[in-house]
């Protein structure tokens, strides 16, 4: 039997503000300056995750939107099991470059936005880089919860959601 009371259930007692809920390592890292990175950023620091900006352009990486987050132009070569990668604009020229470097470093998962009734473009863009097939099926596709979003803000709560489940080995609704 689950228990409602605060003092014999942890998740209780932080959903009621008795305990603070553990702060971890997690790192969230939204790839591309865009309406959907500023959301993930903003939802994931409440949810605990330290968030980072990877915008490769300089001009578009100072956009006071993100002026709370630290942005690089480049991936860190820091990230390790604790991180999350969410490219948010699938249509950069930088896409499979940025890609690329980011399949070369330990991070736990990494997704890329996108209508999954259209082809993926970060295939063919990594496969031209000579990106091994393996290393390729590492990105997921399409990522976040299928609930119909339609807006930033609800792309970002979908794909936080999504992320949660994984990270808590849930299936989380992922069909689309």
């Amino acid at each position: 039997m689950v228990s409602n009371d605060p003092a014999t259930d942890p998740a209780c007692a932080v959903a009621h503000g008795d305990v603070a809920p553990e702060r971890s390592d997690r790192v969230l890292v939204a790839v591309f300056s865009s309406p959907v990175a500023e959301h993930l950023l903003r939802y994931g620091a409440d949810l605990g995750f330290r968030g980072l900006l990877l915008e490769p352009d300089k001009e578009r990486a100072d956009d006071p939107r993100f002026a709370p987050f630290e942005v690089v132009t480049e991936p860190p070569g820091g990230l390790g099991a604790a991180a999350d990668v969410v490219v948010t604009d699938h249509h950069r020229a930088e896409l499979g470059p940025v890609l690329r470097d980011v399949l070369a470093l330990p991070v736990r998962w990494i997704g890329v936005m996108g209508n999954p009734r259209h082809p993926a473009p970060h295939v063919p863009a990594l496969t031209e880089l000579g990106v091994p097939a393996g290393d390729i099926a590492r990105v997921h596709r399409p990522i976040g919860l299928n609930i119909g979003s339609r807006t930033p803000p609800e792309i970002a709560i979908a794909t936080l959601a999504g992320l949660l489940a994984d990270r808590n080995g849930r299936p989380g609704g992922f069909g689309f």
